[in-house]
């Protein structure tokens, strides 16, 4: 049994902050939890003594690419190293990204099941991981691999990762089974063209036609999965709404269709604006990402003030992977400084609201008796300052299912 007390508790779902708190675990769960003269517990137990610090929940990124090495097309095409030392890399990630205080992850394509297993069996340290295998677009959409001189993608190296180009009603259902087949916990399709995307098709143009894009979702409900769908703008945007997508991921141009935020919110769908790739987009190297990404801006800004206003779920999503990892927390800060969130509903997107989004709230996202005991201890309070959970001195603890992945604290043991 581990007793953590003393530190201030951040629930993750939106409660007042406790002071001097304990949190009682048992095996991988929490048992109990409150103001520390309130818990009794065993005089034999595991003590640790986090004074003076901040508990919350772990931290939870809703959309990420942990197999992301590079965004340049032999980094994306996996031609820059043989598969086994690609693979000893994107375990190093896994790991790092636990040290940085993230639990859990929902991969929006690119990582195959192997590295869920190897986690699971304790091969090697990571967050939990909710997998979308590979994303689904039509001939010339995201997923249709050709480069600008005309030549394809070659097979991929990973045969775990099946393509994820289908075009009609009935090879869009089988190109589901097929994912959900390999392994995918959800669902990753695109409506829309990207920041990204090729020249002449962009953030406003439609991938899939309404019967494909209802057949899609469909299907993925119908084996029990969640949908998360691209989609930034235009008419792509509007369809994947309509037909009741789980997540829009992105959402940069929401507030040009009125109606869209008050049926995202009559419909429960969650919004995953994945802020920081844009940050990186609006910078980048490439005229054709820049001048995309600067034209979304005040739309994106202003359809998540929005959404928030109308009672939709923001959660925390980076997008990260091609460009950068170990930057999860950064969505926090733009979350806070341009999306208009308190800290405090910030921490929520990534914690409480962020496990409804995985479809996880019954496991993880809250510190509270039964679930598992999923924790970060911060030097310091995120509340005042958000920036502090991009400083890994100060992420002090992380544990996951009760077990102390990381403990760099000094002189703290009771």
């Amino acid at each position: 049994m581990k007793i953590l007390t003393g530190a201030t508790l951040i629930d993750g779902a939106g409660g007042p902050v406790t002071p001097d708190s304990t949190v009682v675990i048992d095996g991988e769960r929490i048992i109990e939890v409150g103001p520390r003269r309130s818990i009794e517990y065993p005089p034999d137990a595991d003590i640790l003594d986090i004074s003076g610090m901040t508990l919350l929940p772990g931290l939870i990124d809703c959309h990420d690419h942990l197999s992301g090495l590079g965004y340049h097309l032999v980094n994306r095409w996996e031609l820059d190293a043989p598969p086994s030392l690609r693979h000893l890399r994107i375990a190093k990630v896994l790991k790092e990204t636990l040290d940085t205080g993230y639990t859990a992850v929902r991969d929006g394509g690119g990582l195959d099941r192997g590295f869920k297993m190897a986690v699971e069996d304790g091969l090697i340290p990571g967050p939990r991981l909710v997998l979308g295998i590979n994303i689904i677009s039509p001939t010339g959409g995201i997923a249709d691999g050709v480069s600008p001189s005309g030549h394809r993608r070659p097979e991929p190296a990973n045969v775990s990762l099946p393509s994820g180009v289908a075009d009609g009603v009935e090879a869009v259902r089988a190109k589901v089974r097929e994912m959900v087949r390999m392994g995918a916990d959800v669902v990753k399709f695109a409506t829309t063209g990207g920041a990204s995307s090729r020249p002449g098709h962009g953030p406003k143009d439609i991938e899939f036609g309404r019967e494909e894009i209802q057949a899609l979702v469909d299907e993925a409900h119908a084996l029990g999965r969640k949908a998360m769908c691209h989609a930034i703008g235009g008419a792509g945007l509007r369809l994947a709404i309509e037909a009741g997508v789980d997540s829009i991921e992105h959402g940069s141009y929401l507030d040009e269709d009125p109606g869209l935020i008050p049926m995202m919110a009559q419909k429960g769908i969650f919004y995953v604006p994945t802020l920081t790739v844009y940050v990186f987009h609006r910078e980048a190297e490439v005229a054709r990402f820049r001048s995309r990404a600067q034209a979304m801006y005040s739309h994106h800004t202003d359809s998540i003030q929005k959404a928030l206003a109308a009672g939709v779920k923001v959660v925390a999503g980076t997008d990260a992977g091609g460009y950068a990892h170990f930057i999860n927390a950064q969505e926090l800060q733009w979350l806070v400084e341009q999306g208009g969130m308190t800290p405090a509903q910030a921490l929520v997107s990534a914690t409480g609201w962020a496990a409804e989004c995985l479809g996880l709230e019954k496991e993880i996202g809250t510190i509270e008796k039964g679930k598992l005991a999923d924790l970060v201890v911060v030097d310091g309070d995120p509340i005042r300052d958000i920036k502090v959970l991009q400083d890994t001195a100060r992420i002090k603890m992380v544990l996951k299912g009760g077990q102390v992945h990381i403990d760099s604290r000094v002189g703290s043991r009771i």
